[in-house]
C-alpha cells in the first residue's frame, strides 16, 4: 500500500502538466461568466418603456396608456403569466432554449441552407435570446452581418442575465401586431384578461402570434366588437397538435378549439372614466421597485356609468333651457375613496371643452358654504338649531346684503333660514363668529389658492370666494363624518388616513338633521323617497354662473354642478332649479340599483341633550308660551335664556286698557300679547302677517304688569364652600333647590351661563361639579325672574 502513493501522485502530477492549460482556460472561462452576471448592469424592464394599466376598484381595466414610444407595452412579471403560455411560446419559439448559450448553431445552417442555397421562404434560425437581442438594439438582421451581429448580442444578454429574465424580456416585448408588444398588453387588448386568467385556448393563441404578428393578426371579417381570423386559428391549432404530444389530458379542451376565434379589436379599448384616470395618472408618482405598470384606482365602474347616464340624459332633457354640460364626484366616506368622478358631461366634446376636469376648477360655491358657518355658530356658542334669526334688511358696516328672491321673512330659525338658504341669517351669524370664522376653517381644510381674509369679508359666506368641487366634496364628508377631515383618495394605494377634527362631533349632527329637512324640489322624477334621510344643500353663484347642490346619502357624498366652463351666465343655473334635480335624479338612480345599501352606523354625539323651547322665540317657555316644541342643545356652549316674547298683560274690564296697580278690588282679566322688537313688527306687517300689538295705558306706571315674586335659591347656601371627598371624586352632587312664587311651574338651572337643567317648584335638581372652582349658579323661573348666588367647590382628601 505504502509503494502505491508514489505512483499515484506521479500519475495525478503528470494528467495535471498535461491538461493544466485547458484547466486554466475553463477557470478564466468560469471567472469571467461569473464577472458578467455579478457586474453591475441595468435590468432588462428598464430598457424599453412601460405602458401603465388603470383598473378600477374590482380590477376592470379603465383605460391602457401608450408608452412614450406610442407602443401598447405592459411588463408583467414571469410569475404571472400563465404557465400554458410561456411553454407554448418555448415548443413554438425555441424548443432547446435551456440548452443552448444564446444561439443554436443547428437552427442557423438550417436557416441559412432554405434562405441562400434553395431560396425558399426566408428562415432566420433565431432563438428567444436572439429574438429579444434583435428587439432592443433594433438590428437589421436579413443579412450575414446583422446576423453575426445577433448571435453576438445574444451571447451577451446570456452572460449577463439568466435565462428566466431574458425569456421574462421577451415576452414582455415580443409584438403581438400594430403597436402592441408583449403578452401583457396582449392579453388585455385582445382578451380583456390579464395574462395569468388565459384560457388554454387564448394561450396557445398569442403564442403564435410573435412569428408572423403582422399577418396572423389580419382580421379578414368581423364585427364593431371582435374581429374573427381563420388564419390565426388554424395556427394555433397546429400549435395545440404538438401540445397534446405532451399534454395528453387536454384533449378534452379540443372542442373549445372548434369555436370560433374573436379578438378585441384596438379600437375597442376601454377608454373609461377619463378625468378621473388623467388625474390619478398626472399624481403618480413611481420609485424604482413600485410597479408602475398597474395602477388601481378607487373609481367603481357601475357607480361611474350610472353618474354618466343620469347626466347625458338630463342634459339632453334640458337643452332647450340652454343646459349644455355638468359635472359630477361621488365619495364614499366611509375610506374616502371616489368612486366615479366626470369632470364635463362629454369628454370628447369640444365645443363645451369636454376635456376639461370640471371638478378640479374653482368656481363660487354660492351658498353651498352655509351650512359651514352654522357649525361653527353651534361650537362657538352662538346659537342653536331653533334660535331665532331676524331676516330683516341688515347692513354689517359697509356691507348689505340681501336675500335671492329681494324678500324677507322676518323672525325665521336657524334651521329654517338654512334649508331656504337666505343670506341676511347667515351673514349675521358669520358677524358673530370669533376664531375661528369660516375664512380660518376653510384654510384649515386646505381650500387652496385663497386671497386674504380681508379680500373676501362676509361676502365669503354667500359664495364670494372660490372652491373646487373636489374641495366641496371634502367638506361634505367631514360634516357626514361628524367633523372630522379626511383627504379625498383616487388611487387604491393611498392609505386611508384618521383625519383632522375641525368641527364637534355634536355641531356637524346637528347640521347634518338641519340639511336632512330640506324637501326634495318638484322638479325632481324620483316618483318615491329613498330609504335612507339625504342631507343636501344648493348654491347659486352671481350672475347665474353655476349651479350647485352638494349633500350626502347612504355613505356617500355627491356634488353636482351646472353651468359653462367658460363662465357663461343662465339665469336656469339657479341651484335648486338646474342642479338639485340632477342630484336627485342621480340618488334615485343608485337606489334603484343599490337597494340594499345602507348608510353607515353613527352614533349619537354623547354631549347632546334634547331640550323644550318655545317656538316662537327658541327660547325656554314661559308658563304663557303657546306652542312649545325641541331643540338639539350643546350644554355649557348652546346659548338658552327663558323667553319673554309672549307676556301676560292684566285688563281692566271697565276701560279695556291695562290696568293700573294696585289690582286688588277691580275687575280685571289677563291678556298674553307678543312682544316684538320694531323692526320685526315692521316686516310682520309688510308681509301682511297680523300680529297684535300690545295695549298700553300711559296714565301710570307698571301698567298691566302681573304680580308675583322671583324665586330664590336656597341650595347651594349662599357664601358657602362646598367640600368634595378626593377619592369620590365624579360621584359626589351637589342639590340645587329654590322657593318659588304661586304662579311659577318650571325653573332653569344654569352654572357659568351655562344651562344645566330644569325642575319644578319644590323638586331638587342635582349638578356634579366638574372640579375645585368657583362658580356662579343662576336660577331663571319660566316668568323671566331670577335669583344668582356664587359656589364654591373644593377637594379634600
Amino acid at each position: 500500500m505504502l509503494a502505491i502513493k508514489p505512483d499515484l501522485f506521479g500519475t495525478l502530477s503528470r494528467w495535471l502538466h498535461r491538461w493544466q492549460n485547458w484547466l486554466v482556460a475553463l477557470t478564466l472561462i468560469a471567472a469571467v461568466m461569473i464577472g458578467c452576471r455579478l457586474w453591475p448592469h441595468p435590468p432588462l424592464r428598464g430598457w424599453l418603456p412601460s405602458s401603465t394599466a388603470v383598473y378600477d376598484d374590482h380590477g376592470r381595466l379603465l383605460r391602457l396608456t401608450l408608452a412614450s414610444d406610442d407602443r401598447y407595452r405592459l411588463w408583467v412579471p414571469l410569475k404571472d403569466i400563465s404557465p400554458q403560455l410561456v411553454e407554448g411560446v418555448l415548443l413554438h419559439e425555441d424548443r432547446w432554449y435551456y440548452s443552448h448559450a444564446g444561439f443554436n448553431p443547428y437552427g442557423l445552417l438550417r436557416g441559412a441552407w432554405v434562405t441562400y442555397a434553395r431560396h425558399g421562404h426566408p428562415q432566420g434560425g433565431s432563438t428567444i435570446t436572439m429574438q429579444l437581442a434583435r428587439l432592443l438594439w433594433q438590428l437589421n438582421t436579413r443579412t450575414p452581418g446583422g446576423k453575426l451581429r445577433q448571435v453576438a448580442r445574444a451571447i451577451q444578454l446570456e452572460l449577463f442575465y439568466s435565462k428566466q429574465d431574458i425569456l421574462e424580456a421577451y415576452l414582455n416585448d415580443a409584438p403581438y401586431g400594430r403597436n402592441v408588444e408583449g403578452v401583457g398588453a396582449a392579453s388585455l387588448a385582445y382578451f380583456d384578461k390579464p395574462p395569468d386568467q388565459l384560457t388554454l385556448p387564448e394561450a396557445l393563441t398569442l403564442a403564435v402570434v410573435p412569428q408572423d404578428p403582422a399577418r396572423r393578426l389580419h382580421a379578414t371579417h368581423g364585427t364593431d366588437d371582435a374581429m374573427i381570423n381563420p388564419s390565426l386559428a388554424l395556427a394555433r391549432n397546429r400549435l395545440y397538435a404538438l401540445w397534446l404530444h405532451n399534454h395528453p389530458l387536454d384533449v378534452s379542451q379540443t372542442p373549445l378549439f372548434a369555436l370560433p376565434l374573436n379578438l378585441r379589436p384596438l379600437a375597442k379599448l376601454p377608454f373609461e372614466a377619463p378625468h378621473a384616470v388623467e388625474q390619478a395618472l398626472a399624481t403618480q408618482h413611481v420609485t424604482a421597485d413600485e410597479d408602475s405598470a398597474k395602477l388601481i384606482t378607487t373609481i367603481d365602474l357601475d357607480l361611474q356609468h350610472t353618474l354618466e347616464q343620469q347626466m347625458t340624459r338630463y342634459v339632453q332633457r334640458n337643452a332647450s333651457r340652454g343646459i349644455r354640460n355638468t359635472a359630477a364626484i361621488l365619495v364614499d366616506t366611509r375610506d374616502m375613496g371616489v368612486k366615479a368622478m366626470i369632470g364635463s358631461v362629454n369628454y370628447a366634446d369640444s365645443s363645451i371643452q369636454g376635456q376639461v376636469n370640471g371638478t378640479l376648477a374653482k368656481r363660487s360655491p354660492g351658498s353651498t358654504l352655509k351650512p359651514f358657518i352654522y357649525a361653527l355658530g353651534f361650537d362657538q356658542g352662538v346659537l342653536h338649531p331653533q334660535t331665532v334669526l331676524r331676516d330683516v334688511p341688515t347692513a354689517f358696516g359697509p356691507y348689505t346684503p340681501e336675500n335671492f328672491d329681494g324678500h324677507f321673512l322676518g323672525p325665521i330659525t336657524a334651521a329654517q333660514a338654512l334649508i331656504r338658504s337666505r343670506n341676511i341669517p347667515a351673514v349675521w351669524v358669520a358677524s358673530q363668529l370669533q376664531h375661528p370664522n369660516l375664512y380660518d376653517l376653510l384654510r384649515q381644510a386646505g381650500i387652496s389658492h385663497m386671497a386674504s381674509e380681508q379680500h373676501y369679508g362676509l361676502a365669503l359666506v354667500l359664495g364670494g370666494g372660490e372652491v373646487t368641487m373636489q374641495e366641496l366634496a371634502g367638506l361634505y364628508a367631514m360634516l357626514a363624518n361628524r367633523g372630522v377631515l379626511k383627504p379625498l383618495r383616487l388611487r387604491a394605494d393611498d392609505p386611508p388616513t384618521p383625519g383632522t377634527r375641525l368641527l364637534s362631533d355634536e355641531a356637524s349632527f346637528m347640521v347634518m338633521d338641519m340639511l336632512r329637512q330640506n324637501p326634495r324640489p318638484d322638479e325632481t322624477t324620483g316618483a318615491q323617497p329613498t330609504p335612507w334621510p339625504v342631507y343636501w344643500k344648493t348654491g347659486t353663484s352671481w350672475a347665474f354662473r353655476d349651479a350647485w347642490t352638494a349633500g350626502s346619502f347612504g355613505p356617500y357624498v355627491l356634488v353636482v354642478w351646472v353651468g359653462n366652463f367658460d363662465s357663461t351666465g343662465n339665469p336656469a343655473f339657479v341651484g335648486a332649479e338646474a342642479a338639485a334635480p340632477l342630484f336627485f335624479q342621480i340618488v334615485d338612480a343608485l337606489h334603484a340599483e343599490h337597494p340594499h345599501l345602507q348608510e353607515p352606523v353613527r352614533h349619537m354625539p354623547a354631549n347632546l341633550k334634547r331640550v323644550e323651547i318655545c317656538l316662537a322665540s327658541g327660547e325656554l317657555p314661559n308658563r304663557w308660551c303657546p306652542q312649545k316644541g325641541w331643540t338639539w342643545f350643546i350644554p355649557g356652549k348652546s346659548p338658552i335664556k327663558v323667553s319673554n316674547v309672549h307676556r301676560p298683560v292684566v285688563i281692566d274690564d271697565a276701560t279695556g286698557q291695562p290696568a293700573c296697580p294696585p289690582y286688588a278690588g277691580k275687575q280685571t282679566h289677563v291678556d298674553v300679547y307678543e312682544f316684538w322688537p320694531s323692526d320685526l313688527q315692521q316686516v310682520f306687517a309688510q308681509a301682511g302677517i297680523p300680529r297684535r300689538k300690545p295695549p298700553q295705558n300711559p296714565s301710570c306706571t307698571g301698567a298691566g304688569q302681573a304680580d308675583g315674586d322671583p324665586p330664590q335659591i336656597t341650595s347651594p347656601l349662599r357664601g358657602s364652600t362646598y367640600a368634595l371627598r378626593l377619592k369620590q371624586q365624579g360621584m359626589e352632587r351637589i342639590a340645587f333647590t329654590a322657593t318659588t312664587d304661586a304662579d311659577t311651574h318650571a325653573l332653569y338651572w344654569f352654572v357659568d351661563d351655562a344651562y344645566i337643567g330644569s325642575s319644578t317648584p319644590g323638586e331638587s335638581l342635582f349638578w356634579q361639579p366638574p372640579g375645585a372652582a368657583r362658580y356662579s349658579v343662576r336660577v331663571v323661573d319660566d316668568h323671566g325672574r331670577s335669583d344668582q348666588r356664587p359656589l364654591g367647590v373644593s377637594l379634600v382628601e
